[in-house]
């Protein structure tokens, strides 16, 4: 009878209150990828590889948090913000070790033009993934908005160094135009 109701209550307990699995191990294709955008002969090539890197930052560890990652990304496309932070809210708090999350709360805060709390956010992002491009991009349009242009055009050529066919490389020239403390 006992081992009937532990049964029972392994068939119905909720991926919320499991554990979230370690994030996967993509450090070696990361690398791949990065190598190759480095190399890239052309912006059409580098784009691929950036969109590559992607399919890696948005594997999350397990089902469950996949879909919380999954409705929020989705949430936030149709400017639900509030929606799509209570998803990334709980994919952090399931998923404490998992960089994308906080990525996405860096970039809704962005969106919401709350730059001050975009930053912690990313630069937890950029704790657990430190190559994560995008976060560092992130990071760099953030500091830009806050007339912080000497530390953007830091974070940018940073981001650039990892891979040079980011959309955002021409803003480089604009930070360094604007730049006062370097």
């Amino acid at each position: 009878m006992i081992f009937r109701v532990f049964a029972c209550l392994a068939v119905v307990a909720s991926p919320v209150w499991a554990t979230c699995p370690a994030p996967p191990d993509h450090e070696q294709a990361l690398g791949d990828l990065i190598d190759k955008a480095q190399q890239a002969p052309n912006e059409a090539a580098g784009r691929a590889l950036s969109n590559r890197m992607w399919e890696l930052w948005s594997d999350a560890p397990d089902a469950h948090a996949q879909d919380l990652l999954e409705s929020g990304m989705s949430r936030r496309e149709i400017y639900d913000f509030d929606a799509a932070m209570k998803a990334f809210d709980a994919l952090v708090t399931y998923c404490p070790d998992y960089a994308e999350g906080y990525n996405q709360r860096g970039f809704i805060h962005f969106l919401r033009e709350e730059f001050d709390k975009a930053l912690p956010e990313l630069d937890a992002a950029l704790e657990r993934q430190p190559r994560h491009v995008a976060a560092r991009t992130g990071r760099a349009l953030t500091l830009m908005a806050l007339g912080r242009n000497a530390e953007a055009a830091l974070e940018l050529r940073t981001a650039l160094d990892l891979n040079p066919w980011l959309g955002e490389r021409h803003l480089l020239r604009v930070l360094e135009a604007g730049e006062d403390d370097l």
